[in-house]
């Protein structure tokens, strides 16, 4: 009999439960600015304000980043075009390799689907390393003793899985209260930057050719594209969604914009606040102090001493989207017959995939002691490696969801079955390729610099990459009965 449990708000539904079966549909009341808050917290606007943005301005084209975010920005909205417009022949979450798997076939998918748990999966665990330093860093800088970055790192892991075990809706107000902050606190800088005119007038490298065209324009466009990471998990939280089918599209949208403009004009602001003449010499000479620098001008120590903070919580509330990702992967994944059964049960009064939640938790867990372990730089080390194996695989992903795309429509067409316009099937996907690819070359070109400017790691980093694949993909083809739907 019948177990599937109706999708009628966070209250849990009536359960047929004669044969025992437990729970395997999610239960949540995800609107679209719900959903918007989980992916824009995941891409951790502070965390990149305070760390790719400086990057960027250090290694990449100079004061003329912002306008790479823009760039970035219409690359990612082309693609997200196909990605939505694909989505209502997508039925079930499951994000990217559902949708690989609907346009380039089941075994394709599930090798795809292993990129992306490992992908995602990386990320989360490096942001530990990130945020063991932040929180160490934090408070020895206001007197107390030094703690080990790997105690932070556990304190951060507990409170994560704690809040992964309940409902979605839970997760999401977290996220909202420490999204609101960080975002707040760098539309305050914006905002005095602005009204002050800034330390040499206001920056007019944003729409100056030669200052776009300047330096390395390829390094800028790789940070500017790793800032995006986390928007495309709007699909992931497709059970958990009001009205799925208007709701993702929508949040989809909304979270690719509001995160480009927030980028372009923070990036903008932040040149401004030191100076066109300036903004390189400093930003290479120090990236990690050029936003506290540039807060403390402006907003005052009071302003520091939040943006310390705040930055600390920003890449909490980016763990925590991740950790809710990566357990939604394990949890679909195991009703499709791959993990084990078990990983794929929801809890029967929360609706969370607690099981899967728990499986990332002991996974992260060991992660992190392994690093501890062998004394691994936080992160020089443990964050830039993991993190090399992220921009790769998410990058990927974008590119094989986008052939998809134009693939599935591609035989609509031939059938005469095609319901969406030549724009959303065909050009927008086409044009947001071309951008991905290029993007592509770029991060390959400049992995090792990612990875610690070690080309062995960088090797490792796509060999590990493309052994996932064949272990997802090999797993599909031994189990004919292992299906996308």
């Amino acid at each position: 009999m019948s177990n599937q449990i109706e999708e009628s708000g966070s209250a849990p539904a009536a359960v047929d439960t004669v044969d025992g079966r437990p729970h395997r549909k999610l239960r949540g009341t995800l609107g679209v600015w719900g959903i918007v808050f989980v992916v824009v917290a995941a891409a951790s606007p502070l965390g990149v304000m305070g760390g790719p943005v400086p990057l960027g301005i250090a290694n990449g084209n100079g004061v003329g980043f912002p306008a790479i975010f823009v760039v970035s920005t219409l690359i990612i909205l082309l693609f997200a075009v196909g990605f939505t417009a694909l989505t209502p022949y997508v039925p079930d979450a499951g994000a990217f390799y559902s949708y690989i798997g609907k346009g380039l076939g089941r075994v394709t998918g599930f090798g795809f689907a292993f990129v992306a748990l490992i992908s995602y999966l990386t990320l989360e665990v490096a942001v530990y390393g990130l945020i063991g330093q932040g929180a160490q860093a934090l408070f020895t800088s206001y007197g107390l003793p030094s703690i080990h970055w790997g105690i932070w790192a556990f304190g951060a892991f507990a409170i994560v899985t704690a809040l992964g075990h309940f409902n979605i809706d839970l997760s999401r107000n977290v996220l909202g209260v420490l999204l609101i902050g960080e975002v707040a606190i760098v539309l305050a800088l914006d905002a005095a930057v602005v009204f002050s005119g800034g330390q040499e007038g206001l920056s007019t490298g944003i729409v100056t050719p030669s200052e776009i065209l300047s330096g390395a324009p390829g390094i800028a466009l790789l940070f500017a594209i790793l800032s995006f990471i986390g928007f495309e998990a709007t699909a992931v939280f497709r059970d958990e969604a009001r009205d799925p089918l208007r709701t993702i599209p929508k949040a989809t949208y909304l979270a690719v914009i509001l995160i480009g403009v927030f980028y372009t004009v923070s990036t903008w602001a932040l040149i401004s606040a030191v100076g066109d003449s300036k903004a390189v010499e400093r930003a290479q000479a120090d990236p990690s102090a050029l936003l506290p620098n540039a807060t403390e001008q402006y907003l005052g120590t009071a302003g520091l001493h939040i943006v310390q903070v705040l930055f600390v919580t920003s890449l909490f509330a980016c763990i925590l989207s991740f950790h809710n990702i990566v357990a939604r992967y394990v949890f679909t994944l195991s009703n499709r017959k791959v993990f084990p059964g078990q990983f794929g049960e929801a809890h029967a009064t929360h609706g969370s995939p607690h099981i899967a939640s728990g499986v990332d938790a002991i996974v992260v867990a060991v992660a992190i002691g392994v690093a501890i372990l062998f004394q691994l730089d936080p992160v020089t080390q443990f964050y830039t490696w993991l993190a090399g194996i992220s921009t790769v695989g998410v990058t990927t992903l974008l590119i094989a969801t986008t052939v998809a795309v134009l693939a599935f429509f591609t035989r609509r067409k031939r059938a005469g079955q095609l319901e969406v316009s030549t724009w959303r099937a065909f050009i927008a996907p086409g044009l947001g390729l071309l951008g991905l690819v290029i993007s592509f070359v770029l991060i390959l070109q400049n992995l090792p610099g990612l990875v610690g400017n070690s080309t062995p790691i960088a090797i490792g980093v796509v060999a590990l990459l493309v052994a996932f694949f064949a272990l997802g993909a090999g797993i599909a083809a031994r189990r004919p009965h292992v299906t996308l739907e």
